[in-house]
């Protein structure tokens, strides 16, 4: 990095962090995109338990989404995208917005976001230096971003940007564990290129290298669209690497080189080290054909990802087992006293009956 250009993201930074909002901080720059900057911010005690802003109940940290008035447009989309589909554990959650100024009086549009403590998913797979994750880990993150791909396809939304960048690892709250990846849960963020399924804006939106063929050639983009994307993060998981490096000589930026990826069975060809149902899986999700790969709620059924069913044994075992529990309860047959009902008047029984 040369010298002018750190002065200038430093000074660029100082700027941000000149305007705080009414409840909240601003801290530190934690990422930065063509759209928006990510700032850590705390909750401002001072302001707690004033009514004045519809910020109230803040968590203590947070992320906040910045972006000058003039260039907020992709930003103030994702709000109202967020608030259409807000509900699910698996999307990240929108804990509100607000407009700041700057000492220039410049206004600064932010959308407050939930903080991701375990980073991106992109951090973790880097961090396997290429080694690739364990398939536990990635069968567990697979089913979250389905998990929220379902509720964002039954909203009529396509993400049209999934990537592992925009997967978000959050501590799941039922785990003590502080810095193992499994009390992590995978969430969908960055709602900025989101679209209607039926919306058609002439060109593809996202990021080349995770993009489908229909929408790198025809300009489609369709819920079939972000199975694809998927398809192209498991894989990554899987291998370490991502769709383009598993081909060194290939141009991903050329979709004519690209479609030597492909093999005569319609799909990319999936490294040979990958087996089973993972291959399987990837084959519903990486299909040329659009019609002909699975839905979000149709992959969830995938044995790749759905999750154990006791088996019948365990089930008769669990029942044989509630069934002795009754009997040194006390509960056996022969322990069971039936009291007798007399019978109505003129119809005595002899007796001995």
């Amino acid at each position: 990095m040369t010298k002018r250009k750190a002065e200038d993201e430093l000074q660029g930074e100082s700027m941000w962090n000149q305007h705080h909002g009414m409840h909240w901080l601003r801290g530190e720059l934690i990422g930065e995109g063509r759209c928006a900057s990510v700032f850590l911010a705390t909750r401002n005690k001072k302001t707690r338990g004033q009514r004045s802003s519809m910020l109230t109940n803040l968590p203590s940290v947070m992320a906040v989404k910045s972006a000058e008035m003039s260039d907020s447009a992709f930003i103030k989309h994702e709000a109202e995208v967020l608030s259409e589909i807000k509900g699910c554990p698996f999307v990240v959650d929108c804990l509100g917005e607000e407009t700041t100024s700057t000492d220039e009086g410049d206004e600064v549009y932010n959308l407050l976001l939930e903080y991701a403590s375990g980073g991106t998913l992109d951090d973790l797979i880097e961090q396997s230096n290429g080694r690739r994750l364990p398939q536990s880990q990635v069968r567990r993150y697979t089913r979250c971003i389905l998990e929220g791909l379902k509720h964002i396809h039954k909203y009529d939304y396509v993400h049209c940007n999934l990537k592992p960048e925009n997967i978000l690892l959050m501590r799941n709250r039922a785990s003590t564990s502080s810095g193992n990846p499994t009390s992590f849960v995978a969430k969908i963020a960055d709602f900025g290129f989101a679209k209607r399924s039926k919306d058609n804006y002439g060109e593809w939106r996202g990021t080349r290298l995770y993009l489908s063929p229909e929408a790198l050639e025809d300009n489609k983009q369709d819920k079939p669209s972000d199975i694809w994307s998927l398809g192209c993060i498991v894989l990554e998981m899987l291998t370490g690497k991502s769709l383009s490096d598993l081909d060194s000589g290939c141009d991903y930026s050329d979709f004519d080189d690209r479609t030597t990826w492909f093999d005569h069975v319609s799909t990319p060809k999936i490294p040979a080290e990958i087996t089973g149902t993972a291959r399987d899986f990837l084959k519903s999700c990486l299909a040329v054909q659009p019609s002909r790969r699975l839905t979000a709620e149709e992959l969830l059924l995938h044995s790749f990802v759905a999750q154990p069913q006791p088996s019948k044994l365990a089930r008769c075992t669990k029942g044989k087992m509630a069934r002795s529990s009754l009997c040194h309860a006390g509960y056996n047959k022969s322990s069971v006293v039936v009291p007798r009902i007399p019978p109505p008047p003129g119809f005595e029984t002899a007796a001995g009956s």
